[in-house]
């Protein structure tokens, strides 16, 4: 299968400050506030949730297209997806704005301060998945992210008008979108993902109760966090698939575009679900061992030892053959 993600490309800019906001803030001048905080360190990390998924892909060897928008200062990111297995030619590159950004400050208390620049990603929508389909030899599936509304809309269209299967997964845009938006973008799709509590968010926006969203989609995906994930179908039997044992518990950002990568890399394979939902499990499992949403590493042997412990040894065969 070829597999297209569209979705926000971003870098997180994080900064530590040694002491506490709240001793800073004086109580009557709440209305003039003006600080400037020295801070002891800053990590930037590569992020977005399109190309969060995408690097997982890439980890698992399915080469997907990545698209979304960026700006001219995406030159060292895109070298480390394109390394990484990723293929990049569809990333439209404004002329006048930076690739997204968020930038955020943590003080001693772990309280934050912090500023979304949506940049370049607000010219997702001039993107037209024809011309991307047109240059890879057509498209199988396209997973619609989390990225500027009106190019989730517009992807959303273009695909229905084209006949080209996809999937819906709102991700952080669904707090901001009405209950039409919602209908518009998941009516119709191959695949709805969303996490439990998102779940229960998109019934109650769109007033559709679990089984007309069912009769509506393809399948339903729901992240359970440590509980793993259900998949549902209307008129067949639920399938629900556990997690790995984690090694360590260190940062989730990012566990639920992990766990995207290893399903569609499953679907790209052609398993079925639940085997593709194990993939996506055990993939999710090593990025929250690991601090930042790009920065672990994919070692086959690992990876199938795990797996194999979890899913047993039939699942393990079959998974292997790809992965190898």
């Amino acid at each position: 299968m070829r597999i297209a993600v569209t979705g926000s490309i971003a870098t997180d800019h994080l900064m530590t400050f040694p002491g506490r906001f709240a001793d800073q803030l004086v109580a009557d001048q709440l209305h003039t506030v003006s600080l400037s905080f020295l801070v002891d360190n800053l990590d930037v990390r590569r992020g977005g949730v399109g190309a969060n998924i995408c690097f997982g892909m890439g980890q698992l060897g399915t080469r997907p297209v990545l698209v979304g928008a960026a700006g001219s200062d995406f030159d060292e990111y895109r070298a480390w997806l394109d390394r990484h297995g990723v293929d990049t030619g569809s990333v439209r590159i404004s002329e006048v704005l930076h690739t997204a950004r968020f930038v955020c400050t943590t003080d001693a208390d772990h309280n934050q301060i912090g500023s979304f620049y949506t940049g370049a990603m607000s010219e997702a929508r001039l993107i037209e998945l024809k011309s991307v389909a047109d240059r890879v030899g057509g498209l199988d599936l396209v997973l619609i992210g989390a990225d500027d509304p009106e190019a989730m809309l517009r992807h959303t269209e273009e695909c229905r008008t084209r006949a080209i299967p996809f999937a819906a997964d709102f991700s952080q845009q669904i707090a901001r979108m009405s209950g039409d938006e919602i209908r518009t973008l998941l009516d119709g799709a191959t695949y709805l993902f969303s996490n439990e509590y998102e779940k229960g968010l998109i019934e109650t926006k769109t007033g559709w109760t679990d089984e007309e969203i069912l009769a509506r989609v393809g399948h339903r995906v729901t992240t359970l966090g440590s509980r793993g994930v259900r998949i549902e179908r209307a008129g067949e039997p639920v399938i629900e698939v556990g997690c790995p044992d984690e090694e360590a518990k260190v940062d989730p950002t990012g566990v639920g575009d992990a766990f995207r990568a290893g399903f569609l890399s499953g679907l790209s394979w052609g398993v079925g679900h639940e085997r593709a939902a194990q993939v996506g499990c055990m993939l999710a499992t090593l990025v929250i061992e690991t601090l930042g949403t790009q920065e672990y590493t994919l070692r086959r042997a690992h990876f199938m030892e795990r797996f194999t412990k979890t899913y047993g040894d039939e699942a393990a065969a079959e998974v292997r053959t790809h992965l190898a």
